[in-house]
């Protein structure tokens, strides 16, 4: 069972980011406990042609199974799940993945708002949102509905950022429950199983 968080649980975590926030997975990955009892789901800006390359780089540093997300696949607990590059990722009521090719949202695709803010609708204040460094100001407006609807919004501290444009516009716009450092993020995940 997962801590309570509030009064309720976490039962999905969703981790968005941009430039400089691969090395903040890297240094996360390794330290997670083997036994997460919610899914995770990355959202990371990326090239469309590297597409693989990122989840083999995961899949090396962690023991949790890493797979890109598929099309009406279901929701697991303790896999991690990387949006492809150049699709939306949403969540359905079922919790299934939906795949979307839809117009570019802060001139990306997958664009973390879409994710957050379909992940919020669903877990409502059973969700976690992570937003890590990043150039521009996606993720903002999904941790907007994460908070409105009773989510925890987390966001890396902008001082320890490679690129601190993203958690900086998201710190100014949502307060958020936890500010962390890179280095106590895993820890932090790892809270939520218990």
């Amino acid at each position: 069972m997962a801590q309570t968080i509030g009064s309720t649980r976490c039962e999905a975590l969703v981790i968005g980011g941009s430039a400089g926030s691969l090395d903040v997975l890297l240094e996360i990955f390794p330290d997670l406990s083997p036994n997460i009892t919610f899914p995770i789901i990355l959202v990371i800006h990326r090239k469309a042609n590297n597409e693989s390359l990122l989840s083999d780089l995961l899949r090396n540093r962690t023991i949790l199974p890493v797979s890109e997300a598929e099309e009406k696949e279901i929701l697991q607990p303790g896999q991690v799940y990387l949006a492809p590059s150049d699709y939306h990722l949403l969540i359905e009521q079922n919790r299934s993945i939906s795949l979307d090719y839809s117009e570019k949202i802060n001139y990306s695709r997958p664009a973390i708002d879409v994710t957050f803010q379909s992940a919020a609708d669903i877990f409502g204040d059973k969700l976690v949102c992570i937003l890590l460094s990043g150039s521009n100001a996606d993720g903002v407006e999904g941790l907007k509905t994460v908070n409105n609807l009773g989510g925890i919004v987390v966001i890396q501290n902008p001082d320890t950022a490679i690129m601190p444009y993203m958690p900086q516009q998201a710190a100014l716009n949502v307060k958020p429950h936890v500010l962390l450092h890179s280095f106590e993020m895993a820890k932090y995940i790892n809270k939520l199983n218990n």
